[in-house]
This record gives structure tokens, C-alpha cells and sequence, in this order.
């Protein structure tokens, strides 16, 4: 049994990795900002401070952890307005991480896996499938701090001799999910037409139970140390085919308009969008052939089991929302 700790352990992925964690046996501490998010059976320790600008400090007596898992991050933002986006996003994605990290090491944490982004490597996959030893080519504030903090570990961990693991996901999808993959099931509920039904280039998600299987292999596996992964789903759908799966397990018809891409990408063009309509028409495949070979590691849930559990949770915490959207 492993001790783990897990920052932003009441977030999204968080909680999955937790219970995916307590599941398995190991004993987990969260470390948050604020106390009362976290599953039961998690150990809280709250630390309100910057940035981590007091962690080292900070760390509890007696906290002997095997690993720390750092999902707490500044995450990405479709219209950011901090007046230097790239100074924020690294302040707390790679100042932060690496005082969490060299803190980590000082009170004789063996491992730390960072959780990172597919955005560190690219916003698209060119035609060809991303693989973990590919030029990276981040385009935005938020992939630029996550390659850093990456590079930036790989530093410390040659210094100090911290085992370093880098997970790369993709778009994380499950229940309690937020922004796009929510907005996009409230449409189809309130049964909007969508011009996707063109949209054929394939994009590769992860499942947030399969993230966190993944994570839990990379905390306690001798052999993921050193290692960076991507890690997805098996499938990976075309943007259509994830709208007519959603619309399936709603029970509402799939309302997509056959709008070719190329009109959608000039329309982008036009209003100053190009990033969002690239990010529906345009491939994103991530080659995870790295995970299965060094820790043999497969996803345990498909594609369409991760979005019925989706869709039920949306069903049944989240319809009343979609209602209340569609009277304003």
C-alpha cells in the first residue's frame, strides 16, 4: 500500500483519482485550497498560500508520501483576460509546480507525476498521430506553461534524483464535467442544430475513470518512473460520431447540419474563431502505444461506456440547468 498525495484533489479529476486510488487500497491525503471537497476516506491538508509559496514549510509532520500527484493547475481559458496571459499561466503551472516538486523531494517524496496537457505538444495532430517524442509546437499561454513546467521538471529531477512522470491527456471527459462538453450536451438536449455534421477528422479524448486508472499505475509502477505518457480512450471519435453518441444515450435526435469544414474554417477566419472551429473540425489523435508497452496499461472503459456514465450523471444532477438555459 501507497501513501499518494493528490493536489486539486477535489476538482474533476481529482475526486476520480482519489477514489480510483482508495479503490486500489493505497492511503491518500488531498492537498487543496479550500477544505470540504474531497471524497470521504481522503486526508485534507490545506494550503491556502500562492502559488505554493510556502509548501516546504508548510508540509505537515509525520506526511511520509511514496508519491504526489499535481493536478492543480491554471487552466486553459477560451478569452482570458489577464493583462500578460503567459506570466500568469506560468506563475502558478511551472513556478508553482516546481516549489511543490523540490518540496516534495526535501521531505523524501520519491516520485512526482505531473499531470500536463496534449497542448504541451500540439493544438492538432497534422495528419499524423501525436506520439511523446514528437516536436513540441505549444500555440497558446497554457500549453507554453505546461511544456515548461515539463522541461522544468526534467531539470529537477536529474539535480535531485526525483523520479519525474508526465501524463499528457487529451480533452478529459465524465461526469461533473464542465465548459465545452457540457455546453455541448445542454444543445443537444434543447435539440440545437449544430453545423458538425462534416466535422470527420478524428479527436481523441479520455475518459476521466481511465485518467485515473492511468495515474494510479504511474504512482505506484517502478517502471513509469522517468517516463512521459499520453493517455486516451481506445477510440478515438469523429466530432459527428461523439454528437450522435451523446444525442443516443439523451434519447434526442443528433440535429447535425452536413456544413463543409472548409466554410466553417473561413467562417472562423471571419470572426475571429479560428481556434475554437479548429478545435471541432480539425484531427487531434494521440498515439498511447508508450503506456501499453512500458506498463502494459489499456483503458479499462470504452469510449461509449464513459459517455453513458456521462450522459446518466448529466441526467440526473445537470437537466434541470439545461432547462432552465433554454428559457433565457
Amino acid at each position: 500500500m501507497s501513501h499518494v498525495v493528490v493536489s486539486g484533489a477535489n476538482g474533476f479529476v481529482g475526486r476520480a483519482l482519489c477514489r480510483a486510488l482508495l479503490d486500489a487500497g493505497h492511503r491518500v491525503t488531498g492537498l487543496v485550497r479550500r477544505g470540504g471537497g474531497c471524497i470521504d476516506g481522503v486526508t485534507e491538508w490545506i494550503d491556502a498560500s500562492t502559488d505554493y509559496s510556502g509548501i516546504a514549510h508548510n508540509w505537515p509532520a509525520g506526511l511520509n508520501a511514496d508519491c504526489v500527484v499535481h493536478l492543480a493547475a491554471r487552466v486553459h481559458v477560451m478569452h482570458d483576460t489577464a493583462a500578460d496571459p503567459d506570466a500568469a499561466f506560468r506563475a502558478t503551472n511551472v513556478d508553482g509546480t516546481l516549489r511543490l516538486a523540490a518540496a516534495a523531494r526535501q521531505h523524501g517524496v520519491p516520485r512526482f507525476v505531473f499531470v500536463s496537457s496534449i497542448k504541451a505538444v500540439a493544438e492538432g495532430d497534422g495528419g499524423q498521430s501525436l506520439r511523446e517524442d514528437g516536436l513540441p509546437r505549444p500555440e497558446d499561454a497554457y500549453g507554453r506553461s505546461k511544456r515548461a513546467a515539463e522541461e522544468a521538471l526534467v531539470r529537477l529531477g536529474g539535480e535531485t534524483g526525483l523520479e519525474t512522470v508526465i501524463v499528457r491527456p487529451p480533452l478529459v471527459y465524465g461526469p461533473q464535467v464542465r465548459a465545452n462538453f457540457l455546453r455541448l450536451m445542454d444543445a443537444i438536449w434543447r435539440g440545437v442544430p449544430l453545423p458538425l455534421g462534416s466535422a470527420n477528422a478524428r479527436r481523441s479524448m479520455v475518459y476521466v475513470g481511465n485518467l485515473a486508472d492511468a495515474l494510479v499505475h504511474c504512482s505506484v509502477d517502478p517502471r513509469a518512473a522517468g517516463q512521459c505518457f499520453h493517455v486516451a480512450d481506445s477510440h478515438a471519435p469523429t466530432v459527428a460520431e461523439l454528437v450522435r453518441s451523446l444525442a443516443h444515450h439523451l434519447g434526442k435526435p443528433a440535429r447535425l447540419l452536413p456544413i463543409p469544414a472548409a466554410w466553417l474554417r473561413t467562417a472562423g477566419r471571419l470572426t475571429g474563431k479560428s481556434a475554437q472551429v479548429d478545435r471541432l473540425v480539425g484531427g487531434l489523435q494521440v498515439d498511447t502505444s508508450r503506456i501499453r508497452d512500458v506498463l502494459g496499461w489499456l483503458p479499462p472503459y470504452s469510449t461509449d461506456e464513459g459517455l453513458s456514465a456521462t450522459v446518466d450523471w448529466y441526467l440526473s444532477t445537470h437537466r434541470a440547468h439545461s432547462c432552465r438555459c433554454k428559457t433565457h
